[in-house]
């Protein structure tokens, strides 16, 4: 019986052939594929369009060998032991969103980690070769994780937290300040006078206490107290904003709007509100702060404070990859009107 021969696997494509295709050097055609400003934009031009006629692509863990340059940037994302994907913060998520975004743009791929116990963590990335920098966002109640980070930090210039609990740290973190004073201000401006914060501040994190500063700092210059829960339940943040708006209107009967230190908080506090048929935003006031999409479909939606996610992205990138940022920067923050706060008079 007569047996056809097996096809033969066609050979890879080599520079070298792209090379003699379009009359250039071998070095050439790794600097045009590289971008060199050494290389005219006659001769890029060629060079990228035989390579595309080839089917030529760029072998990138050669390449990182001789530029030093993975193109990659790693985000570890740190979580609770006890937290799954559906328990843990959603904001972390969208973050990471905008970082892959703006990654993209400069043509960097993302590697992703999500890390929780203390035995398995690992952020060396950068030595091991995988990545070009290293970025750290994710939950400051896993002190465990950021003391390990913190350390790691310490011998690894590219590597920059996102909101660390450590002031001692490379760190971005929203202008929590200025947006506790936002919060405040466009309540008292849309008609509340009786404006309570949600947020624990001792085993929080430190940008909560941040948050409550800039509260405290506004509701006195409009000459007023600043009020806040006395206790918070272990357990996550919906379930907190929600003992706290119960235990403050058992203690203040008055207060007609609140401001929370975030918006899993503020979710809490609308679920208290709905129990008590409570009437939003005509009774009461609520705003939280993260500017979470989730808060879109609330009932009624959720006015939020947002970090500048793109800048915040960015301002990450540039620590991780450039190494060019400052010890620690603050980005941006904008109030994100829905409908749990009056509308502004006209």
């Amino acid at each position: 019986m007569n047996s056809s021969p097996s096809p033969t696997k066609p050979a890879r494509v080599t520079s070298f052939d792209v090379a003699e295709r379009a009359g250039v050097n071998q070095s050439t055609v790794s600097r045009a594929l590289a971008g060199s400003p050494q290389v005219t934009a006659a001769t890029r031009d060629r060079v990228l369009a035989v390579a595309k006629e080839l089917g030529y692509t760029i072998d990138q863990r050669a390449s990182g060998l001789r530029t030093g340059r993975i193109d990659t940037v790693a985000v570890v994302i740190l979580q609770r032991p006890e937290d799954k994907q559906s328990t843990g913060n959603p904001f972390y998520f969208e973050l990471l969103g905008s970082i892959c975004e703006a990654a993209s743009e400069r043509g960097l791929e993302t590697l992703v980690s999500l890390q929780s116990e203390t035995g398995a963590l690992s952020g060396d990335y950068v030595k091991r070769g995988q990545a070009d920098g290293t970025i750290v966002i994710g939950s400051a109640r896993n002190s465990d994780a950021w003391q390990y980070f913190r350390e790691l930090q310490q011998s690894e210039e590219r590597l920059v937290f996102w909101g660390s609990p450590f002031e001692d740290a490379r760190w971005v973190r929203s202008d929590n300040i200025a947006g506790g004073k936002l919060a405040t201000r466009t309540l008292h401006q849309r008609g509340y006078r009786k404006i309570a914060f949600v947020g624990p501040l001792e085993a929080g994190p430190g940008q909560f206490a941040e948050r409550f500063a800039g509260y405290r700092e506004e509701i006195e210059r409009l000459g007023h107290n600043p009020i806040q829960a006395s206790s918070y339940p272990d357990g996550d943040r919906s379930a907190q904003g929600y003992h706290a708006a119960r235990e403050l209107l058992q203690q203040h009967g008055d207060i007609d709007a609140f401001f929370a230190a975030s918006d899993r908080l503020a979710f809490g506090v609308l679920e208290y509100m709905q129990e008590l048929e409570a009437r939003i935003p005509d009774r009461f006031g609520l705003i939280g702060f993260d500017g979470m999409s989730a808060g879109t479909v609330c009932n009624p939606p959720l006015t939020t404070v947002a970090p500048e996610l793109p800048e915040a992205a960015e301002a990450l990138l540039t620590a991780a990859i450039d190494g060019q940022a400052p010890a620690s920067q603050r980005v941006g923050v904008k109030l994100v009107e829905r409908a749990s706060v009056r509308a502004a008079p006209a």
